[in-house]
């Protein structure tokens, strides 16, 4: 039996309802309670309570008298704190506390042995207690949004946790006890505070996602490499400086975020990743990328923007399955003929480098749709560029050019051209029709 009251505007519930003896589920979510009758208590035989979207600062007593309540969502109210009688729930299952404005939370919650879910984001939480350790069912810890400085070593204790998330709070440090987390697959860190990982952290077997874009991070334990089973590593915005050689290891890693560190150079050993798919190294200090980067069979999207290029390898030709390829604010004086055997590109940013030619092999790029070579010095172009029959835009303005090919005539898709700050004298009149020149 279910009670759905959700999206009205209740201010307040009836004392009859705690005659609903039979009522398994009640849903309220979305009204304007600011309180609830004790007589709630009443209803023996609830098992799930949904009052998330109120206004609810306190609850009564006899809320924690539902001996086979599973599921208790509290979600976005108003609630500073939590009783002592939680612990009361011993079927309690799933438990959402988040966006409230909890600042701690009782030691007895410790007591909801059954509990599969806690959701305790975006509250005041500066702190955990111990007890949490003895929630070893849990298996979902959601924690992200609060002021948390530390985590209590007990948190090791969580032995069946898949799921930890802490981004956005205030950690330093990352406890040595996290490697005990033998299970956990999605650990999320970004945006806190941390300078270093423990080596503990390759412990973490299971682990497919680890998030810790925007920390202080300068380096990472050589353990990372153990991590078998990542699928994605985010380390955005952090102060790295170089990347261990047993990051090689990550056999399964499919997406890498190293965008806004302070890297001058990859170790060879990053050809290793035989499913990475998409390679993020924007706002770095590559000064060249090492050949092995051709080895990377199944990479889709390489992003180098705002680096210190000055030249492409020549296995960069070897990327089979690439599809974006982002080279824009570099030191790029010449391309190599190679890149066009990148069959399956589809854009090419190559914008505010200091290219003055181009080879004659980009025409070869057949699936190509957008090319970027503004602000570079190309004095001409190869009348192989008439060669991409897909390119639908085309960005050549603040170059040298003083004429187009006549072959640009032949590219039938495109419709976006761009020439602006150009020295052009001549010009194919069908061409400047076509494009309103």
């Amino acid at each position: 039996m279910s009670n759905y009251l959700t999206h009205n505007q209740l201010t307040a519930l009836p004392v009859e309802i705690g005659q609903l003896s039979q009522l398994q589920r009640l849903y309220l979510t979305h009204n304007q309670l600011t309180a609830l009758p004790v007589e709630i208590g009443q209803l023996s035989n609830l098992l799930q309570l949904h009052l998330s979207q109120n206004q609810l600062t306190a609850l009564p007593a006899e809320i924690w008298q539902l001996p086979q309540l599973t599921r208790l969502q509290l979600n976005q109210n108003q609630l500073t704190s939590l009783p002592a009688e939680i612990g009361r729930l011993p079927q309690l299952r799933h438990l959402y506390l988040n966006q409230n404005q909890l600042t701690a939370l009782p030691a007895e919650i410790g007591q909801l042995s059954n509990l599969l879910q806690l959701h305790l984001n975006q509250n005041q939480l500066t702190s955990l207690p111990a007890e949490i350790g003895q929630l070893t069912q849990l298996q979902e810890l959601i924690l992200s949004q609060n002021q948390l400085t530390a985590l209590p070593t007990e948190i090791g204790q969580l032995s069946q946790l898949l799921q930890l998330e802490l981004n956005q709070n205030q950690l330093t440090t990352l406890l040595a006890e996290i490697g005990q987390l033998s299970q956990l697959q999605e650990l999320i860190l970004s945006q806190n505070q941390l300078t270093s990982l423990p080596a503990e952290i390759g412990q973490l077997t299971q682990l497919q996602e680890l998030i810790l874009s925007q920390n202080q991070l300068t380096a990472l334990p050589t353990e990372i490499g153990q991590l078998s089973q990542l699928l994605q590593l985010e380390l955005n915005q952090n102060q790295l400086i170089s990347l261990p050689a047993e990051s090689g290891q990550l056999s399964n890693l499919l997406q890498l975020y190293l965008s806004q560190n302070q890297l001058t150079a990859l170790p060879t050993e990053i050809g290793q990743l035989p499913k990475l798919q998409t390679l993020y190294l924007n706002q770095n200090q590559l000064t060249s990328l090492p050949a092995e980067i051709g080895q990377l069979s199944q990479l889709q999207m390489l992003y180098l923007n705002q680096n210190q290029l000055t030249a492409l390898p020549t296995e960069i030709g070897q990327l089979s399955q690439l599809q974006g390829l982002e080279l824009n604010q570099n030191l790029l004086t010449a391309l190599p003929a190679e890149i066009g055997q990148l069959s399956k590109l589809q854009w090419l940013g190559l914008n505010q480098n200091q290219l003055t030619s181009l080879p004659a092999e980009i025409g070869q790029l057949s699936q190509l749709q957008g090319l970027d070579l503004s602000q570079n010095q190309l004095t001409s172009l190869p009348v192989e560029i008439g060669q991409l029959s897909n390119l639908l835009q085309l960005y050549l303005s603040q170059n040298h050019l003083t004429n187009l090919p006549a072959e640009i005539g032949q590219l039938s898709k495109l419709i976006k051209l761009e020439l602006a700050e150009n020295p052009l004298e001549d010009i194919a009149e069908k061409t400047r029709q076509r494009f309103q020149l």
